[in-house]
């Protein structure tokens, strides 16, 4: 834990928007860099226009391949276009603009010319479709974003029809298209110039935030919280959620408080995260410092709200306070979140299935077999749970890293990207309903499932080895135990869909560990859980680095 970790950004923490900004337009990548080229990993394209990896060449070439993909694949419909709050967030819309107009591309901008989260634009995506007649074309979109990294990093995330992130096929078609379109010096990028684009009779303007705001009540008990007069504390943390919270407040008439509407694209009013750096990482204690303070409870045994929640940039993250609790985990609010909403959605498939990732909490697999539900189990990206959401027969999806979604109250899609929202707002629900805190519930299936202690470390890894551990095999793991529990799997595909994980888990009856290679550093990460308390998961971890390291040397 880093010395300033927590406390209140200083100057000399701040990007320096001019010199990003000038790096934007400034910079060309050198492509004999693999840092410098365009690689699309669970999240899009990402990188610093500082460090030549999120630049105008970038951005060109990636949204000319995009628009040549969806040609490719027969999607005419309007392509709806989305920015956060980032630094690079506009430049780069702008520049995505002057592209997609010169291509003859219909494209909807937000009507307010305001900020977007994530969720709203997959909520518009579907909800166009729906609507749409049989046989018309179908939307798609772009979100710029990158979530919530740290201000000098930009983003540029591709969502197709089915309003989720798109599969590994489509962003590495677009991937070496547009990196293709670089090495030929952009020849083949159409483009003209950003006040021709935003008059071009293409280019049209779409309400993201009443079609979503309005929509809520269709996928929350939003009656509950206003008659149990839940008192709210919304943290949109600078990000594109600010002006949302204050309409759903007041659409919805919920005693709700946006805590903190500041934005500021050097976040400088930021705690620091754990590394001492920048980011809003809504479920890090150190970048929520500010609204766990706020919680606090005072001399009279009262907290200023009920339910305070944090969202990052693009509000696809969620971080849930609790007075009695502090910041919940992720992993225990899912557990919470999934036994509510089985337990309490009538409407919603009766044999619909639970939906996790493989480096999430094994209480979850406890709490979906206390309610009688099939768990699925998929590698790490929300792209996973898109057809179980889309078909209803996966109701919930939800990933160790406070993401996840769920559908409507008769069972239909809502979002099939992450909605930090949705699960923020669901923790009001869960008070107003059950009159306990969702931490409160959380003791409760602890002591019905037992409690684990979950944790996640980086070890630092070559290329290769990197490289290596994305290809390995059970077979590869020679070893019986872990942490002096027979080895009951060896995973290096996800038991839910067979879809590689890129990575090796280990289970025992009490205990796993996962490792996958980061996508962005040279380190991998060893995710590890017990059931048997603190200290068997140190054991488990020191024992995984070290068949993990044995394997890959």
């Amino acid at each position: 834990m880093a010395s300033r970790a927590g406390t209140v950004a200083q100057p000399q923490d701040l990007v320096d928007l001019t010199a990003l900004l000038d790096a934007y337009y400034d910079v060309k990548p050198d492509l004999g860099d693999p840092g410098q080229r365009v690689a699309f990993g669970t999240s899009g394209h990402r990188g610093s226009s500082l460090k030549a990896s999120f630049n105008e060449g970038h951005i060109v070439a990636i949204t000319q391949a995009i628009v040549e993909y969806r040609a490719g694949e027969g999607i005419t419909g309007p392509l709806f276009l989305a920015k956060d709050t980032h630094g690079l967030s506009e430049p780069a819309q702008n520049s995505a603009l002057e592209v997609l107009a010169a291509n003859g591309v219909n494209v909807l901008i937000d009507a307010r010319h305001g900020y977007t989260p994530t969720p709203a634009l997959s909520h518009a995506i579907l909800t166009y479709n729906r609507n749409a007649p049989a046989g018309a074309p179908q939307a798609d979109g772009i979100v710029v974003t990158p979530s919530h990294n740290p201000p000098a990093d930009g983003g540029f995330k591709y969502n197709p029809p089915h309003g989720g992130p798109a599969d590994t096929d489509a962003t590495g078609w677009i991937a070496n298209r547009a990196n293709e379109l670089l090495e030929n010096g952009l020849r083949g990028v159409k483009r003209i110039p950003l006040a021709q684009a935003l008059e071009a009779e293409t280019t049209g303007k779409f309400d993201f935030l009443s079609s979503y705001v309005d929509d809520l009540p269709s996928v929350l008990n939003l009656d509950a919280i206003r008659d149990a007069g839940v008192r709210i504390g919304a943290d949109p943390m600078g990000g594109a959620s600010v002006d949302y919270w204050g309409e759903i407040g007041e659409r919805h008439q919920l005693n709700l408080t946006v805590v903190n509407p500041t934005v500021d694209p050097q976040w400088a009013f930021m705690t620091l995260d754990w590394d001492e750096k920048i980011r809003m990482d809504c479920s890090s204690p150190s970048a929520m410092a500010s609204l766990i303070n706020r919680m606090a409870v005072g001399a009279d045994g009262s907290a200023a709200y009920d339910v305070a929640t944090g969202n990052d940039a693009d509000a696809d993250r969620h971080g849930i306070v609790t007075p009695d609790g502090g910041l919940m985990n992720p992993n225990h609010y899912l557990a919470v979140a999934i036994d509510y909403l089985y337990r309490n959605r009538s409407g919603w498939n009766p044999n619909s299935v639970v939906g996790k990732t493989l480096v999430s909490s094994s209480i979850i697999d406890r709490v979906a077999d206390g309610l009688g539900r099939k768990l699925v189990e998929v590698p790490v990206g929300f792209k996973w749970f898109v057809p179980g959401l889309l078909s209803g027969e996966g109701a919930f999806g939800g990933e160790e890293s406070a993401g996840a979604s769920f559908n409507k109250r008769d069972g239909s899609v809502w979002t099939t990207d992450k909605d930090g929202i949705l699960l923020a707002l669901l923790a009001s629900e869960i008070t107003a309903v059950t009159g306990k805190s969702p931490s409160q519930l959380y003791k409760g299936l602890t002591d019905q499932f037992g409690a684990p202690v979950y944790a996640r470390i980086d070890a630092a890894a070559t290329r290769d080895q990197k490289a290596a551990l994305g290809k390995l095999s059970p077979e590869d793991v020679t070893a019986t135990d872990l942490a002096g529990e027979t080895i009951t799997a060896k995973l290096t595909k996800a038991p839910g869909n067979g879809a590689s994980i890129g990575g090796l888990k280990v289970v025992t009856e009490n205990a796993w560990f996962a490792a996958r290679p980061s996508g962005t550093e040279d380190v991998y990460k060893i995710y590890a859980e017990s059931f048997k308390g603190a200290d068997h998961l140190k054991q488990v971890q020191a024992e995984a680095k070290a068949l993990v390291d044995g394997v890959i040397s």
